[in-house]
Formats: C-alpha cells, structure tokens, sequence
C-alpha cells in the first residue's frame, strides 16, 4: 500500500479539539497527554470551554506537530483514556 502525502507540513501549528465529560482531572489528565507527546506546548495557551448544561467540556491544545506519526499516536492515546469522549 502506497503512503500518502501529508497535506500538513511539519513542523506546523497543530490544533487538536479534545471533548469529554466534566469531571475532575479530564483537563489535567488530557495535559499529561499532550505533553507527553508534545513535551515543548504551554499549558497556557490550552482553552477550556465547558457545553451550555455544563456536562461536557471541550479543551483545546494547539501544538507544534513536528510529524504524522507524532499526531497519530497523541491521538490514539487521547481516544483510548476512558475520560475522553471526542478528538477532532
């Protein structure tokens, strides 16, 4: 099977959009992750905004995305935690 180009260049200003439910620990536990794969993104910049009943909240990392590979095993390990119940 033939690779397919990226139509992202790396490295390149990546936002990822994280949703899940509201509950203590959802925004420290998504941090850890990011920053695991990400290890140079500021936890300043992440943005929180919680769904109008508040029973949801959406978080969203914007990160240097330095390859594919980097992108896809941040998201595979977001959507794998029992916590997260959406990655855009």
């Amino acid at each position: 099977m033939a690779e397919t180009a990226s139509l992202i260049e790396y490295p390149s200003e990546f936002p990822i959009k994280i949703m899940g439910h509201t509950k203590a620990g959802f925004a420290q536990n998504v941090l850890e992750i990011v920053k695991r794969h990400a290890p140079d993104f500021d936890a300043a910049t992440m943005e929180m905004k919680a769904s109008k009943q508040g029973k949801y909240l959406s978080i969203t990392c914007t990160i240097n995305a330095t390859s594919r590979e980097q992108l896809d095993t941040l998201y595979r390990e977001l959507c794998d935690h029992p916590t997260v119940v959406m990655v855009l």
